[in-house]
């Protein structure tokens, strides 16, 4: 059986620089009936272990190491044996949530991960976080971009440890080159393609953020 895609929301809290907001997340779960991985375990890991039922987790994939993106991630680490893997440039983020436990494995540009026989490669996107990565999976038509590419232009880099001309190079060079019917995943709300979101990124420019 071929990969197939999960979606599943969650709530809670997204804190940084002294302010608490309460956010909605999307976890993606990529797998087939035998084994999966997790996007972005975010604030309920009884949830996601549920949504995954019996099957094996092979990883816990972070976008980035905003709190609201890995709050579960130790904890559906610990309930399933998988590894949480990071960006290292995103430590110094992760060490804000989970001071005492590290990733348990780097992710790297370029690298690829494998599941139900689908190849899903990282792209480092940075901008809206040093280390901020996005999944490039082709035999599915998607890209799964965290908090980088939204439906309606690039994530938020009016915080700590973001940069607007970063954000809109890795959305220009890594994920606006890719086909323009690839479904855009995103960390929040409502999935996009690469080709509605394309024609706009002047305006994304101009605007700035």
């Amino acid at each position: 059986m071929a990969a197939r895609i999960e979606q599943l929301v969650t709530s809670g809290e997204f804190s940084l620089d002294g302010g608490t907001w309460q956010v909605d997340n999307n976890v993606w779960i990529v797998g087939d009936d035998a084994e999966a991985i997790v996007i972005d375990a975010a604030h309920d890991a009884a949830a996601i272990k549920e949504a995954l039922g019996g099957r094996r987790l092979l990883a816990v994939v972070s976008t980035h190491a905003h709190n609201d993106h890995v709050d579960a991630a130790p904890e559906l680490a610990d309930l399933t044996g998988a590894p949480v893997l990071l960006h290292p440039a995103d430590e110094v983020l992760w060490r804000q949530t989970h001071p005492d436990r590290a990733p348990d494995g780097p992710l790297a540009d370029g690298q690829e991960l494998s599941v139900a026989g689908t190849v899903l490669t990282v792209l480092h996107t940075p901008g809206h976080s040093p280390g901020a990565v996005s999944l490039y999976a082709p035999e599915l038509g998607t890209v799964f971009t965290g908090d980088t590419l939204f439906a309606g232009g690039p994530g938020a880099t009016g915080r700590s440890f973001s940069d607007f001309p970063t954000i809109i190079e890795s959305i220009r060079g890594r994920l606006l080159s890719l086909p323009p019917e690839t479904v855009v995943r995103t960390g929040h709300g409502d999935s996009t393609t690469v080709g509605a979101e394309a024609p706009h990124l002047d305006e994304w420019i101009a605007r700035g953020h």
